[in-house]
């Protein structure tokens, strides 16, 4: 469920307290006078709440500091959060604050106060939050100094400088000054006389001292000069710009709602470069890294300023120069992936959600956060529109915009000439099947190559096939610490677990019979991309997927492949689903949409249908109408029909009646609670004591489900259960939880399991 603008903040607030003074304290502070100044500081550790601490240092304590503190048997990096009055904690026990290591705060009073409500909200150890919102580097204690750029320039003198002359036995020297000569008075920046000898620096030093050069300093801050206008917008697009443009200023979220292909990505140019015209930093959001090259290139097109990227494709130091760049309001702007949402940002003025749909954007471990329910809460602490772009948005968002929370921004028809492409399941019950694909499918792929097209093959699954089998005894290569099987990967011989990583040789024989007669059934990526080059053998086959992109730079030269039209078939799994825009793909091919359609999770089903319509829209997206072919054995399956013969406005709202009925999200407030433990029982007897006191409070409607086996019991060697919490009120959740992690820790068998809690899950799993 969104964070905002559908629940009271100022009240949830209330509601949530303060975020505790650290584990054993009493909920009322004994206050008494403070001899010494004291202060709150945020450790990143799994215990709840702030630790209090005595401050002698000169200069009064700044929120938002990065400090260096005992704790325990140790000195660690913490977060100063604030000044306090009083301690519960005998003043004798009281430990000081030792090298503060910023002169500034690295975390600003609006960004400091967003992650400690976003701790209570997500009910997550304060520490933690707040260590996860710095660079990796910042939080092993580097200097948050952007990096300087050196230049040289040649001390004006009246008289000509004589490289030779002044320097007879120094060569070096001289080819330094000669170099710096060339420029005739301008600076040289040091890359260049880099160039000149890998020891340009040590023969530099005497030209310093002797004052015959100057060297000067500045921040390394890079601009960019927009080349291209985009096109002339259509009316649907002109009247999104107006709007967004015109709620600069103020907060206010917009769902821009457009088919696949209508041009969302020039909405948000023009409205980010009427932004960045008014000295306004803006932050927009992608949830996969694959999506942040293409669009970097198409802003570096049309945008002037200083843009940047933030995502784990970087290095800790670039990293770290990116986030000071937008820390001390040089960017103008940020593209990155979730963890962006938690980079200052002195001058935001605009956020940009895209793909707001996505699952991505919802952190699986640790601090749980979704970047779409803090980018809204950033905007409404800036008082600045926010827009959530999407073709297929979350139930969530739809439901916010019937509410009136939201304004929604259509987009219906497609950009240029191109119309949305045409959707056919294709029955594949009794049918045989080449590589999992039908006849009719190859026949299609076949006939669209033949005109000039180019092909996708959509199947969700790395790796050639995902289990290996025995055909005598029926076993199937598992995975020692996982209930899943493991997956064939043919191509390195190896059996693979896409769950917990182990990896193993191929068997020659059964490892339950000794049977050689091992099958490998169903399909994956390899196998299809193996069938495809055996069917056309003169057609490049690009494939685009986890394994196959992960060397540096794999990913950009796939995409060229793909786009240039240089690779003619494509087969990839979601990383092609959304975003990229291939403009001469006129067929795609879904060949496991069925999976969706029988989840245990809730959300399945709108998984799926957010998934076909992402992969449907790559094709024809030009002059040429594209084609979709979704295989199925569920033809007559009443929602996979309305979603292809009615679109996906009658599939969501279909969905939205199913959950309204099962009072379930948007219609309720849910949360999990999680366990690992080495033994099954351990993690469910613990959540059977949570269970137990949660019921004791009967404050507010609550339902407590489970503790069940999680879908997936076992998962790299530990068992895992879940405790599903369901409310009709938020706040009710809120104050559950809130109550139950200053108690948690003393339940039965704590100590023995390790545990979660997921505010507004996107999956069950």
């Amino acid at each position: 469920m969104s964070a905002s603008p559908d629940v009271d903040v100022e009240s949830s607030r209330a509601r949530a307290g303060g975020t505790g003074e650290g584990v054993g304290r009493n909920a009322d502070r004994a206050a008494h006078p403070a001899a010494r100044r004291l202060v709150q500081v945020a450790v990143p550790s799994p215990l709840y709440g702030l630790f209090d601490y005595v401050w002698d240092h000169p200069d009064a304590p700044l929120p938002g500091v990065r400090v260096r503190v005992p704790f325990g048997r140790r000195h660690v990096g913490g977060v100063l959060v604030a000044e306090i009055g009083a301690s519960d904690v005998p003043e004798g026990r009281l430990r000081k604050v030792g090298r503060v290591l910023d002169a500034a705060p690295v975390l600003p009073p609006e960004l400091l106060s967003l992650l400690l409500w976003a701790s209570r909200y997500y009910h997550h150890p304060v520490g933690e939050v707040l260590a996860g919102a710095l660079p990796v580097l910042l939080r092993r204690g580097a200097e948050a100094r952007i990096t300087r750029r050196e230049t040289y320039r040649l001390v004006a003198s009246d008289t000509p400088l004589d490289p030779a002359a002044l320097a007879p036995r120094a060569p070096l020297q001289r080819a330094l000054l000669a170099r710096l000569l060339e420029s005739e008075g301008a600076a040289v920046d040091s890359s260049v006389l880099a160039g000149v000898s890998a020891r340009w620096r040590v023969s530099m030093r005497p030209l310093l001292a002797r004052g015959l050069v100057a060297l000067e300093e500045s921040e390394s801050i890079p601009s960019n000069r927009a080349v291209a206008e985009g096109p002339e917008p259509f009316d649907e697009q002109a009247h999104a710009v107006t709007r967004i443009v015109a709620s600069l200023g103020g907060f206010r979220p917009f769902l821009l709602h457009g088919v696949t292909g209508s041009g969302k990505t020039e909405v948000y140019l023009r409205a980010i470069r009427e932004a960045v015209g008014r000295g306004l930093q803006t932050l927009v959001l992608v949830p996969e890294i694959s999506l942040t090259p293409q669009l970097m290139r198409r802003f570096e097109a049309r945008l002037d300023g200083c843009l940047v990227t933030l995502h784990s494709g970087l290095n800790d130091t670039e990293r770290l120069q990116n986030w000071l760049l937008a820390a001390d309001g040089h960017a103008d702007v940020i593209i990155g992936t979730r963890s962006a949402v938690l980079v200052p940002l002195p001058r935001l003025g605009l956020v940009v959600v895209d793909e707001e749909h996505d699952g991505s954007l919802k952190q699986q471990d640790g601090f749980r956060y979704h970047a779409r329910d803090l980018a809204l809460m950033r905007a409404r602490s800036h008082a600045c529109p926010v827009v959530l772009g999407t073709a297929t948005p979350a139930l969530e968002t739809l439901h916010n915009v019937r509410t009136g929370r939201y304004e929604e921004l259509p987009l219906a028809r497609r950009a240029g000439d191109a119309v949305p492409p045409t959707l056919a399941l294709l029955d594949v019950r009794r049918r045989a099947l080449v590589e999992g694909m039908s006849d009719r499918l190859l026949d299609a792929i076949a006939r669209h190559l033949g005109e000039g097209g180019q092909a996708m093959v959509f199947v969700n699954r790395r790796g050639f096939a995902p289990t290996l089998l025995c055909n005598d005894c029926g076993a199937a290569a598992d995975c020692a610490r996982c209930d899943a099987h493991m997956t064939v990967h043919a191509r390195s011989d190896r059996l693979r677990c896409h769950h917990c990583g182990a990896e193993r040789a191929m068997p020659a024989a059964c490892e339950s019979c000794g049977s050689l007669r091992l099958d490998r059934v169903g399909y994956g990526t390899e196998r299809i991309t193996d069938a495809l080059e055996a069917a056309f053998p003169d057609v490049r086959v690009a494939r685009i997927d986890r394994d196959s992109t992960r060397r540096k730079g794999a990913l950009e030269r796939q995409l060229e492949l793909a786009t240039s039209g240089a690779a003619r078939l494509l087969v990839g799994t979601q990383m092609l689903a959304k975003g990229h825009h291939f403009p001469k793909l006129t067929l795609v091919g879904v060949l496991d949409a069925d999976r969706g359609l029988f989840g245990t999770d809730f959300r399945s089903l709108e998984h799926m249908g957010q998934l076909v319509v992402q992969v449907a829209g790559r094709a024809g997206r030009e002059a040429t109408r594209g084609t979709v072919l979704i295989q199925t054995r569920n033809p007559d399956n009443e929602m996979l029909g309305k979603l292809v013969h009615e679109g996906y406005a009658a599939f969501a709202d279909a969905l939205l009646d199913a959950r309204r009925a099962a009072e379930l999200p948007p219609y309720a407030f849910v949360a999990l609670i999680r366990s690992e433990a080495s033994e099954a029982a351990a993690g469910l007897d613990f959540l059977g004591h949570v269970a137990t006191r949660l019921a004791r409070d009967t404050r507010g409607s609550l339902q407590i489900l489970g503790p069940v086996p999680a879908p997936m019991e076992r998962l790299g060697g530990r068992y895992r259960a879940q405790l599903f919490l369901q409310s009709d009120s938020r706040a009710t959740l809120n104050d559950r939880l809130l109550e139950l992690t200053t108690r948690i820790g003393e339940l039965p068998g704590a100590r023995h399991v390790r545990w979660s809690i997921d505010v507004d899950p996107v999956d069950l799993y």
